[in-house]
């Protein structure tokens, strides 16, 4: 019986690892400007091996991980839809 309750508690950490990293991409995912839809399957199929994936992958332009930086702000800075207004994030020069 010792050997069904091993079983159990590994599943269940590895059920946690699985959804967590699934919530991670999808976060990383929708900052670098792709949304959310193809961080969360990244996230479920490739586990935590899309975490580093979703780091190293370049944002979008106008993304709020270029706009905002990497870890937002609290309440400080910006809005992504106010700095859009002054033009930050533009491709072409002004």
């Amino acid at each position: 019986m010792t050997v069904v309750a091993l079983i159990g508690t590994t599943a269940l950490w590895l059920l946690y690892a699985w959804l967590f990293s699934a919530i991670a991409c999808a976060w990383l995912s929708e900052r670098k400007g792709y949304g959310d839809k193809p961080g969360l399957a990244s996230g479920l199929l490739m586990s935590l091996v899309a975490i580093p994936v979703w780091l190293l992958w370049p944002p979008k332009p106008d993304s709020k991980w270029k706009i905002q930086g990497p870890i937002p702000g609290r309440g400080s800075g910006e809005t992504v839809a106010e700095a859009r207004a002054r033009g930050v994030g533009e491709d072409h020069p002004s």
